[in-house]
């Protein structure tokens, strides 16, 4: 089938709205992050990756989903750094972290190697780990290729791995469709908004200032190699999981409300999991650990707290 009139009629459309709306700006990454402290980073492959790192004890990472950043877990982290060392990290593409123009960074394997590095440069040979939808998938990921560096899993209203290569388009093979899209469209406050209501329940927490704090971390040069590494076509291979292996003690939480991914398709898919338990979290969304911190830490703690 010949792709080629459709990829231009959205090509097209996309430069209407261009024309129509106009398009967002991207800051300097230099400028973005000048009054964060040095300590907020690690080097990784010459360039800067943003963590947030609190608290002491046992190792505890946390990976972010599409399109967030470690302001996700903000609400959460003074709770969780009372008991363990936590480190959040922005995934490659995403919040302060500098873009790499190499697309094999996002990939599944590239953004897994960025974790991996990460955990390198802090000491952890072994960790805890947390992921919420994109970085669930990155988690299991984990959990399976490198069982070693997994001590037991957290996940939340998590995608399965082969989400990040079921999203890709080959629209965006070329840069100037990518350009276009993630200027005019994908970091607009509208499209931001509107994907922070469909990931929270209660629409009313979805305020200005939340669109502003997820704009910031997204609206940064490089934006537009990322969209491409992210959404254009890649030859890495899908990854085929089979549940039934990840051996490490899981606990998946799930907002019973979760409007992108169905609370009971997620229920059957972690009983495939060995050793792992499912909690719901009435009245939430797609987001727990920012919609509903509280009911979230009551269920998190305990498990991440079992030896």
């Amino acid at each position: 089938m010949n792709h080629a009139p459709r990829a231009l009629f959205l090509a097209l459309l996309a430069l209407h709205w261009l024309i129509s709306t106009g398009c967002v700006t991207l800051r300097p990454w230099a400028e973005a992050t000048r009054e964060l402290a040095a300590e907020r980073f690690v080097e990784v492959e010459g360039r800067k990756v943003a963590i947030e790192r609190r608290g002491s004890g046992e190792p505890l990472v946390l990976l972010h989903g599409f399109g967030e950043s470690t302001y996700a877990f903000e609400k959460v982290l003074p709770s969780l750094a009372m008991r363990f060392d936590v480190v959040a990290l922005d995934l490659n593409g995403f919040g302060f972290t500098q873009r790499p123009r190499d697309r094999s960074s996002y990939t599944l394997e590239g953004q897994a190697r960025l974790v991996l590095a990460v955990m390198d440069r802090l000491g952890f040979t072994r960790a805890r780990l947390g992921g919420h939808s994109y970085g669930g998938g990155i988690a299991l990921f984990l959990a399976a290729t490198h069982p070693e560096r997994v001590e037991r899993l957290l996940l939340i209203d998590n995608a399965l791995p082969r989400y990040a290569q079921d999203r890709r388009s080959p629209l965006f093979r070329w840069c100037w469709v990518a350009n276009l899209a993630t200027k005019s469209i994908g970091l607009s406050d509208r499209r931001i908004r509107e994907g922070l209501r469909a990931a929270y329940y209660d629409d009313a927490l979805v305020t200005p200032a939340l669109v502003r704090e997820y704009a910031e971390r997204l609206r940064i040069e490089g934006a537009v190699d990322a969209y491409r590494g992210l959404i254009g076509p890649s030859a890495e291979p899908p990854f085929e999981l089979d549940l039934s292996t990840i051996a490490q003690p899981t606990l998946v939480v799930w907002g019973e409300e979760d409007g992108l991914i169905p609370v009971a398709g997620a229920r059957q898919r972690s009983a495939r999991m060995p050793n792992a338990r499912f909690v719901s979290i009435p009245a939430c969304g797609h987001t727990p650990m920012e919609e509903c911190p509280e009911p979230f830490l009551a269920a998190a703690l305990p498990f991440l707290l079992e030896r």
